[in-house]
């Protein structure tokens, strides 16, 4: 599966200032509930993963996704990408770009491979820092390696 058949323009969000994780995690709830992937006890089962293990990844990466035990909570697969310029406190790690997912199945596997990859390069994470507009993140993340 490919990245732009689980990301649309409409699940890619810039904001220019901070939030609590909390909030990053309603977000990306909401969002996912907006794209018919999961219901809004999603977030619950968001919130029992960082209870069980953080989804901080690393270079200001974090993964939020449900429980094993919560799949009844998915219904389909989908992908948000927000960027936080503000930052977002995961933790105490400094997180600012949030992917939420939900997969049925194992169909986001192979995305989830897709955004590793593209946060292991410095370079790709300092186009994703500067895109300006959604649009230009969403382009950046369907086909990283065309810009």
């Amino acid at each position: 599966m490919e990245a732009n058949q689980v990301i649309s323009l409409d699940r890619v969000r810039i904001h220019p200032g901070a939030a609590t994780r909390d909030q990053a995690l309603q977000e990306a709830t909401d969002l996912l509930v907006a794209a018919g992937a999961v219901t809004p006890a999603y977030y619950e089962a968001m919130q029992d993963r960082e209870r069980t293990v953080s989804t901080f990844m690393g270079n200001e990466l974090s993964i939020p996704h449900g429980t094993n035990e919560t799949l009844d909570t998915v219904l389909g697969t989908a992908l948000t990408f927000v960027r936080y310029d503000g930052g977002v406190d995961w933790d105490g790690q400094r997180v600012r770009f949030v992917v939420g997912i939900a997969g049925k199945g194992g169909e986001h596997l192979g995305i989830l491979s897709q955004i590793a990859l593209l946060f292991s390069e410095d370079s790709e994470v300092e186009k994703l820092r500067a895109a300006e507009t959604p649009e230009q993140l969403f382009s950046l993340l369907v086909a990283p390696s065309a810009e």
